[in-house]
């Protein structure tokens, strides 16, 4: 049984490939819909499996081109994140025999499969192969994640965990010029899953901000990603938690949805009391400074849109640790008096402080000098995205 699948984000179409060649079906997946037909032609697939959704032919044109020109009946599967019934209608009356509504599991996927066309030959699945818990998203994410020294720390199974239940991530983990094994460890958690993550190294030690801005920016030249985020690798925040950042993202028109580390009743937040106390001068400093109502602008768990990466990650930041508070300042001076209706703060279940954090008690007190800096920066100033600074070198990127 032969499936051709075709969907323009290779995050979503590598995970249903290898599931459905488990099972014993002969797949060709494709993320150009230009080639569909040619390969179709050619190929002669038992079943067609297409999202609607994609650029210059889209799926809509795929099934018309089978059903009206071909005048052919071979099944044809919709999966795609597009939830318009009047679209789903016109896909039925143009002849498809099923449609699957991103997010779902990529087991239902399977079973569908194998209701339409029967099981596949010499399948895996067949001699004890275990079912899939992974959930095909109906969006892309980039996850930026700086590390420094953090060899000992990184939760490399969480991780890898996390890419294996949800199609639709990409990890890319920053080396900041790590002194330890750090990029050893590293090199070990990609292998194997190259498609799925990334390893960015900085030979030299540049602090959290520059290595989240060079990570954000090599992640932005990813075409088939909808939101780039960040994340700190000791994972004092929830994967699960930073999910649901992107859940709201997705779902609203805020081009930023910040975590925030309020404590609160159903919500597991701890911190130092020591730097709870500082950390709430700081905050109110930082508020005066913006002018903005945020509670929390230093949780290291951010997601936002692909098209304001440039606004704030094009020029280098002041400071090394209050990159948050410029990302906000460079929206506040490019968007204006709306900057506020853009962003969200978004309140953790769950927030741990980690043993071993860089920011020591004393590092805490330069924060107000850093602030004064900030405010001197952006005093006044259109902010502007153009680039007069050096673009990020691209051959840094190490392969394993």
């Amino acid at each position: 049984m032969k499936i051709l699948a075709i969907d323009d984000q290779q995050l979503v179409i590598l995970p249903l490939e290898k599931r459905l060649k488990e099972l014993g079906y002969d797949v060709k997946s494709l993320v150009s819909s230009v080639e569909a037909i040619e390969v179709y032609e050619t190929f002669l697939p038992d079943l067609v499996i297409v999202d609607i959704n994609m650029p210059t032919i889209t799926g809509i044109d795929i099934i018309k081109y089978i059903r009206n020109i071909k005048g052919d009946t071979t099944p044809i599967m919709v999966l795609s994140g597009n939830t318009d019934d009047d679209l789903i209608v016109k896909a039925f009356d143009l002849g498809v025999e099923d449609y699957m509504k991103k997010p779902l599991s990529l087991d239902e996927v399977c079973a569908r499969v194998k209701r339409l066309i029967g099981q596949g030959v010499n399948s895996i699945a067949n001699e004890g192969s275990k079912s899939t818990s992974t959930i095909i998203q109906k969006r892309c994410v980039g996850v930026v994640i700086p590390c420094y020294n953090e060899e000992e720390r990184i939760l490399s199974d969480e991780f890898l965990d996390f890419v294996d239940r949800n199609s639709g991530y990409h990890l890319c983990f920053v080396n900041d010029g790590s002194k330890d094994n750090t990029l050893k460890v590293l090199h070990s958690l990609r292998k194997g899953r190259e498609d799925f993550i990334s390893v960015y190294n900085c030979e030299k030690n540049g602090g959290k901000a520059e290595a989240v801005r060079r990570g954000m920016l090599y992640m932005a030249e990813m075409e088939d990603l909808d939101y780039i985020g960040f994340l700190d690798a000791d994972l004092s925040t929830d994967l699960k938690d930073f999910d649901d950042l992107v859940t709201t993202i997705e779902s609203t028109q805020f081009k930023i949805v910040s975590g925030s580390r309020i404590a609160r009743m159903g919500a597991d937040i701890t911190k130092q009391s020591a730097r709870q106390i500082i950390s709430l001068s700081i905050n109110y400093i930082i508020r005066k400074i913006l002018g903005m109502n945020f509670k929390d602008t230093q949780c290291g768990a951010k997601i936002m849109d692909k098209d304001i990466i440039k606004i704030a990650f094009q020029q280098k930041f002041v400071t090394k640790w209050l990159f948050d508070v410029e990302i906000f300042m460079r929206m506040k001076k490019h968007f204006g008096a709306t900057a506020e209706t853009y962003i969200c703060e978004q309140p953790l279940k769950r927030w741990i402080h980690a043993d071993g954090s860089k920011l020591s008690m004393k590092d805490s007190f330069k924060i107000i000098i850093q602030l004064a800096e900030i405010a001197f920066k952006y005093r006044g100033k259109k902010y502007s995205t153009k680039a007069h600074v050096k673009k990020v070198n691209m051959v840094e990127l190490q392969e394993v």
